[in-house]
């Protein structure tokens, strides 16, 4: 198990290499011994539960809730039953049998801005720190999220080449319209904080 983060803020930049290869090989093990793979994003989580080929929906007992989820065959010990780690929308969560041999369970965040450590609380934990979301394209969001996160990249562009925001450019944009309105003003004192 890792250690604190005090541990390893002190750590080399060599060091923290070799811990975090060390912790994602040892999550691998944990997470490829659970009796499922899962997958996430900010705002669900999609877990697949490998059961007999020829399996039919009807030999199956799924039971998802606000904060459990179990499934199993019936008459059998259940492949998977427990507790969430966090709570999900029961109306958009959903499960579906894929090829007879596939259970195919969807759960909807209700906290659609956290990571999950884990999906039942008694399985083994992700360090949610490393995770690393796929990018989205800019071309993916709405006209006015991407209008923001256009402005927040020129933005940061252009401070770190020293030169103004494209606020600052307004206000200079402006002075000069005023400045050049009123030609009998002297502005040879003033100054943009």
């Amino acid at each position: 198990m890792s250690t604190s983060a005090d541990d390893y803020d002190s750590l080399s930049p060599e060091d923290r290499q070799i811990r975090d290869k060390e912790d994602r090989a040892r999550e691998k093990v944990e997470q490829d011994a659970l009796p499922y793979k899962w997958t996430q994003e900010l705002d669900e989580v999609d877990i697949t539960v490998p059961v007999p080929k020829g399996t039919r929906g009807k030999d199956l007992v799924v039971v998802i809730q606000k904060k459990k989820l179990s499934v199993g065959l019936k008459g059998q010990d259940k492949i998977l039953d427990g507790e969430l780690c966090q709570e999900i929308k029961m109306e958009d969560s959903t499960w579906t049998l894929e090829d007879n041999q596939l259970v195919l369970i969807h759960l909807e965040k209700i906290n659609r801005q956290q990571w999950w450590e884990n999906v039942l609380k008694h399985h083994p934990k992700i360090d949610t720190r490393k995770i690393e979301p796929e990018n989205s394209k800019l071309s993916d969001l709405d006209g006015e999220t991407r209008g923001m996160v256009e402005k927040m990249m020129f933005d940061n562009q252009q401070k770190q080449m020293g030169k103004p925001t494209s606020d600052e450019m307004k206000k200079q944009e402006a002075f000069k319209k005023f400045q050049e309105a009123h030609p009998e003003m002297d502005f040879s004192q003033t100054k943009f904080s």
